[in-house]
C-alpha cells in the first residue's frame, strides 16, 4: 500500500501467513525507502494499493506487529477484493478503488 503526498511519498508492506492472527507489518517507510518497498513489491507482481489515509494508520504500526483489530475490517474488505481480481471475478460494486 502506498501513498504519494506532497511532501513525501509512504509505503507499508503487509504480510499474512498461516499461523499468524492477522497481518502483519513487514515493511514501512518514506521517501526512497517508500519507492524501495514499491519497486520490489511491482517487480514481484504484488499488488500495490493507494490510500493515503490507510497507510498513514498503518505507519503507526510498529514493524512485525500485527495490524489492530480496528483496521480488520478496512483490511480483509481490501483482500477481498484482491481475491476476487485474482480469481477473475467482478469486484463487488461498493469494492475499493485499486
Amino acid at each position: 500500500m502506498a501513498r504519494k503526498p506532497a511532501e513525501q511519498r509512504s509505503a507499508v508492506a503487509l504480510a499474512y501467513g498461516a499461523g499468524d492472527g492477522a497481518p502483519r507489518v513487514v515493511a514501512r517507510g518514506r521517501g526512497l525507502l517508500a519507492n524501495e518497498i514499491i519497486r520490489r513489491a511491482n517487480e514481484h507482481k504484488i499488488f500495490v494499493h493507494q490510500s493515503a489515509e490507510l497507510v498513514a494508520l498503518l505507519m503507526q504500526v510498529d514493524l512485525d506487529r500485527e495490524i489492530p483489530p480496528s483496521l480488520y475490517q478496512a483490511i480483509a474488505e481490501l483482500l477481498a477484493w484482491l481475491y476476487r481480481i485474482d480469481a477473475g471475478l467482478k469486484p463487488p460494486p461498493s469494492s475499493p478503488e485499486p
